[in-house]
């Protein structure tokens, strides 16, 4: 399995996005909310932006809800 992050904002349509494909496909990752600051500037610290939904993949952040799905649909969808 790889080493997966989603940092996401409860308040984003974009993260909400992403979430309810998780929630169809049963797929599993660490959640982490910039809601925390810990978690914004650790995302910060990552991609070197604030920007939500953020997978983070084996260290290297991908941005854009869509790209986030298309991965997992490529990786990870039954």
């Amino acid at each position: 399995m790889n080493e997966l992050t989603l940092y996401y904002k409860q308040t984003c349509p974009y993260c909400s996005k992403v979430l309810h494909f998780m929630q169809e496909k049963d797929i599993k990752v660490e959640l982490k909310s910039t809601e925390n600051d810990d978690n914004r500037n650790e995302l910060i610290q990552l991609g070197g932006k604030p920007q939500v939904p953020c997978l983070v993949i084996k260290g290297t952040a991908m941005y854009e809800s869509d790209d986030i799905i298309q991965w997992f649909q490529e990786n990870l969808a039954s």
